[in-house]
């Protein structure tokens, strides 16, 4: 599938790993060069800043999407193509998805998995089936992949909703792998799995 726009959901912090900040200026580089889109929460500071500034830098599209509330704390990119001031965090979620067609998660915290496990969950409730992504720098989001594989053995995530979620270690190895990403055919509400 062709990737136009991806919302990216990471940290406002660039965390303790330089790696992680390596990588999210690789991923803002390679959207640029692909002519993928930035969606992003329009920081200029943390793991926000580096990709907004790594997309810029290439000659990329950025779009920061923002809280009023938040805007001094997170300190707004100033030469973004556009920046939406919305009133809420649900405004700025429901935002960044509107505007995108597919979805990344670099390493963050509470705000990022909050972000990108919402859209996991449209894949399965919504209509459209949006590529997920998590950019697993430095074995991050091993975590996740186990809590993920935990869920589906113990019967609460059906493979084929567990296959929208993709992982790589390698911002080109991921892009790649959303480009490939065929929607597996599920019907949630005709399955029989509703109430499970």
């Amino acid at each position: 599938m062709k990737l136009n726009s991806i919302a990216v959901y990471c940290g406002s912090m660039k965390g303790n790993n330089p790696k992680y900040a390596e990588k999210a200026a690789e991923l803002g580089e390679l959207m640029a060069k692909q002519d993928i889109r930035l969606v992003y929460g329009g920081g200029s500071v943390g793991l926000m800043g580096v990709i907004g500034n790594a997309v810029l830098t290439h000659g990329g599209q950025a779009v920061g999407v923002a809280p009023h509330f938040l805007s001094q704390r997170e300190v707004l990119h100033q030469n973004l193509h556009e920046l939406h001031m919305v009133d809420s965090m649900f405004e700025r979620r429901n935002l960044m998805i509107d505007l995108s067609d597919a979805f990344i998660a670099m390493p963050g915290g509470y705000g990022t998995l909050d972000e990108i496990s919402e859209v996991l969950m449209l894949t399965i409730l919504g209509d459209k089936k949006y590529p997920c992504g998590f950019l697993n720098v430095n074995g991050f989001y091993d975590p996740m992949i186990e809590m993920l594989d935990k869920m589906m053995h113990a019967g609460f995530l059906q493979a084929a909703y567990r296959s929208n979620a993709i992982f790589a270690d390698e911002p080109a190895d991921l892009l790649a792998l959303m480009r490939n990403f065929t929607p597996p055919q599920y019907d949630k509400f005709k399955s029989g799995d509703i109430h499970k």
